[in-house]
């Protein structure tokens, strides 16, 4: 996927966004020299992009979050650094947004300044494998309500389709038409379908925009679900 000088990730609970932009992040580095990871998910204090802050700062990538990142504190606080990403035009940057539409709110402020400079993509992750989007209707619900909250539409889909540790190679397979179907009824284009390294070779030549990624934010699953049935 060619890149943007700023990528957002958004999708339901559990969808997996974190680890992605922690692995796109990652990849980013690669080819530039500067990058940050801002991680504004102000709604979900178990599942951050701070879990992987030292591995991310040893490969060069700085990490925003808020203070209580990680704390049993969880407040709506994004550290006035957040705006680097917007004023920095010499830095690439990732954006974690946090789940449905109480998270995109945190990315609402930043939106008129993104759609002005115009170099962004803004990227649903999708899991049919979630209680809440087993389908296309139910994550296009979704989709409308981030859409709403933040004020800015979605560019094109990541299928990271999974069932943790249990995934394999039928796993990926039978959310391909899932994904299609969100696409065909959104007309954005499926920009990554994420796979697990050990998975990449059996899968490659099978599914479109392939991409292998590795596992660095890790949460049970059982223990989402708890907190947000609380919510």
């Amino acid at each position: 996927m060619e890149s943007k000088r700023i990528t957002v990730f958004a999708g339901h609970y559990g969808s997996g966004k974190t680890n992605i932009a922690v692995n796109y992040a990652l990849k980013l580095r690669e080819k530039f020299d500067k990058v940050n990871i801002a991680d504004l998910d102000i709604v979900n204090p178990y599942f951050r992009s701070k879990d992987s802050e030292k591995y991310l700062e040893e490969k060069g990538i700085h990490l925003i979050s808020s203070e209580y990142a990680n704390s049993n504190v969880d407040v709506p606080a994004i550290p006035a650094e957040a705006y680097a990403i917007i004023d920095d035009l010499s830095l690439r940057a990732v954006i974690d947004v946090g789940g449905d539409d109480r998270g995109a709110l945190a990315l609402g402020r930043y939106v008129p300044a993104i759609l002005e400079q115009n170099d962004y993509e803004f990227l649903l992750v999708v899991n049919k494998y979630r209680p809440l989007t087993p389908n296309c209707a139910a994550t296009l619900e979704v989709m409308r309500e981030i859409e709403t909250a933040c004020g800015m539409k979605f560019t094109g889909i990541v299928n990271n389709s999974n069932l943790g540790d249990e995934t394999d190679e039928e796993t990926v397979l039978a959310s391909v038409d899932y994904a299609n179907e969100i696409s065909s009824a959104t007309g954005l284009p499926i920009r990554m379908t994420t796979v697990k390294e050990e998975l990449y070779d059996k899968l490659k030549d099978k599914v479109n925009n392939c991409t292998p990624i590795k596992l660095y934010v890790k949460q049970s699953w059982a223990k989402q679900e708890e907190d947000l049935w609380q919510k």
